[in-house]
């Protein structure tokens, strides 16, 4: 690595660490962080439809898989699989391309965190928060919806008039106008708090070990796709362990609210501590083996499509090391 290699990085062909080809293409025309967007796009989307398993759980992830196959074939397992992929996809492109944007911000103003994976942390974060912040609104509709069919399913048997005692959602449309009318904007993000608490260290976890696990694969297995398929897998085992309980007290406070009006536990800290008195801490991880079974193929996926969609729309990224001797 001579000095001309770090004078090329330098030259104005880098664009906040962005190395770009000399022979420009139609990819090469739109902005980066556009490139980003559509990226991180696809890696939601080709995640979320390789691992899909809404709707598995009542009967068990096999057994559901067995019944759907041996009744409506391969199609089967994908039905109502495009209003997921229409949910995930706003989130995964915002956070890929927010990661990016926020890491090398980072590099330009926090020189002192250097390149290591601190700033993958930090930056992996505060993307997670970013895109919950944006998608908040469509989350919650989603589940007023979904809570709204589920709702009327179990009632409507043992009384026709329940499903008249609250009016139905139209759409998401109407669950937004409605909401707004209630509360203004705040009721937009009516228990984002929680999804925060625990989205903020999950998805810096998951970038920190993954750039991490990266950093020390040999030189010549860079591109190979198992490895950062591995990487992947242990980003998503380890960050889902480390803040699961955080989502069980998320999800237990929405319960709580859809079904009671009100959480009975004022905030996370108090959430946990209140499991762990009354069930055990146990509790805080019940149901992370089935977790697993969806988030760890998730994260390997959806880490290894981003970093080959970078590839083809030539995101080619040169991290700053200043400071860093023989580089």
């Amino acid at each position: 690595m001579g000095s001309s290699d770090s004078t090329t990085l330098s030259s104005s062909s880098d664009v906040a660490g962005l190395i770009v080809d000399d022979d420009p293409t139609f990819v090469d025309s739109l902005p980066v962080y556009v490139r980003e967007l559509i990226a991180g796009g696809a890696a939601g989307a080709f995640a979320k439809t390789a691992t899909r398993t809404d709707g598995f759980h009542s009967l068990g992830v096999y057994r559901s898989l067995k019944k759907v196959l041996n009744h409506e074939g391969i199609q089967g397992l994908y039905k109502g699989n495009g209003a997921s992929v229409l949910r995930i996809v706003p989130y995964a492109a915002l956070h890929y391309m927010a990661y990016e944007r926020y890491r090398f911000w980072l590099y330009d103003n926090c020189t002192s965190l250097g390149t290591g994976p601190v700033v993958d942390l930090i930056a992996g974060s505060a993307a997670g928060g970013t895109a919950v912040l944006c998608t908040y609104p469509l989350d919650l509709a989603r589940t007023k919806l979904a809570y709204q069919v589920v709702d009327k399913r179990s009632t409507f048997r043992s009384s026709l008039n329940c499903s008249n005692s609250s009016p139905s959602y139209s759409g998401v449309k109407d669950v937004f106008k409605r909401v707004y009318n209630e509360g203004g904007v705040r009721s937009l993000y009516r228990g984002v708090g929680p999804t925060l608490v625990g989205i903020l260290p999950y998805a810096g976890l998951k970038f920190y070990i993954y750039e991490e696990l990266k950093r020390r694969v040999p030189d010549e297995h860079q591109k190979s796709i198992v490895l950062r398929l591995s990487c992947g897998a242990l980003a998503g085992l380890f960050g889902q362990t480390f803040t699961y309980p955080l989502d069980v007290v998320r999800r237990q406070m929405q319960v709580e609210n859809l079904h009671q009006g009100g959480a009975r536990y004022k905030n996370t800290i108090e959430g946990l501590k209140g499991i762990v008195q009354s069930q055990g801490w146990r509790q805080l991880f019940a149901g992370l083996s089935i977790n697993y079974i969806k988030v760890v193929p998730s994260v390997a996926i959806g880490f290894t499509t981003y970093d080959i969609m970078k590839s083809w729309l030539n995101l080619s990224y040169q991290h700053k090391r200043q400071g860093i001797s023989g580089g």
